[in-house]
């Protein structure tokens, strides 16, 4: 298959890259690379999504593509400026891409956009899945607007599925990235009460469940990218101990996290206890749905 990806350069869209173009079963694609800079390889396609623009001659044969593009939502406190450049590159972003998609004359046949369980906002002990409505808050707002934002490939007939991904594990970035030294110099612990639900999805099975979606023609809509069963956060912190062999005595208060983080700092006292139903009923198979084998698996 040719297939495009924005968002290729970050954790999750460089993994499905190696992927796609690896050797062996599922490897060989041809992978379409959308960048905001001059293109300076072959298979690199100039977009830019504050300005609305793809060039769609880069898309041409493009049975697929994977939209994963945005500003990292815990890479900086949030200001006001900061919080529109999120809504921003995910609302705007989709929409340069669901219009290019919808104006070729022969469009990809599916369409996976990045999405994120922050739609359900905090759910509490409440499990949710697919069905479950929008939360409250900053973050619900902008997954609405950005997965609305995908309208135009959807009229023009084109599968659309939004991947809601959970907190993903792996040493190179994300939340975990800035975990894995702090529990390795045992300064690592629970944040708050502990007791607020962390759904996760190691990288790898992250890679593996998008592609099961490009691939699955019956997945469309919301999909919940998480293992399925999510741990706590003081479940995690103890299997963080358990895996590196650390102390993890230490508790993070609410008031401290607030001062570091500001408003972002809901979020993360915040409990979202998602369930991946629609992978699980399309035959999806996890290779590591407990938070032991997601965190060991991100150290080998």
């Amino acid at each position: 298959m040719r297939i495009a990806v924005t968002g290729a350069s970050g954790l999750i869209g460089s993994a499905l890259v190696r992927s796609l173009r690896g050797e062996g079963a599922g490897g060989g694609h041809e992978v379409v690379r959308l960048v905001r800079r001059p293109p300076r390889a072959a298979d690199e396609v100039r977009w830019d999504p504050a300005r609305q623009f793809v060039d769609t001659a880069g898309l041409i044969g493009c049975e697929a593509v994977v939209h994963l593009a945005g500003a990292g939502v815990g890479d900086r406190r949030w200001s006001e400026e900061y919080k529109r450049k999120i809504r921003d590159s995910r609302v705007l972003g989709t929409a340069a891409i669901a219009e290019a998609v919808a104006s070729l004359e022969e469009p990809p046949r599916v369409l996976v956009c990045g999405s994120a369980i922050g739609y359900y906002g905090d759910t509490g002990d409440r499990a949710v899945d697919e069905s479950a409505p929008p939360g409250e808050g900053f973050l619900p707002r902008v997954c609405e607007e950005w997965e609305a934002a995908a309208a135009p490939a959807e009229e023009a007939g084109v599968r659309v599925a939004f991947a809601r991904t959970g907190l993903v594990v792996a040493r190179e970035g994300g939340a975990w990235g800035r975990l894995f030294p702090l529990f390795r110099a045992g300064l690592g612990g629970r944040l708050g009460s502990g007791r607020q639900f962390w759904s996760f999805i190691s990288l790898q099975d992250e890679v593996a469940a998008l592609r099961h979606i490009v691939a699955t023609d019956t997945l469309s809509g919301p999909v919940n990218l998480t293992a399925p069963e999510p741990p706590t956060n003081r479940e995690v912190t103890a299997a963080m101990g358990r895996v590196l062999n650390r102390p993890t005595l230490l508790t993070v208060p609410p008031f401290a996290l607030r001062v570091f983080l500001g408003e972002f700092a809901e979020d993360v006292l915040g409990s979202q206890r998602v369930v991946p139903r629609k992978l699980l009923d399309s035959g999806f198979s996890f290779s590591h749905p407990s938070i032991d084998e997601a965190i060991r698996a991100a150290l080998d």
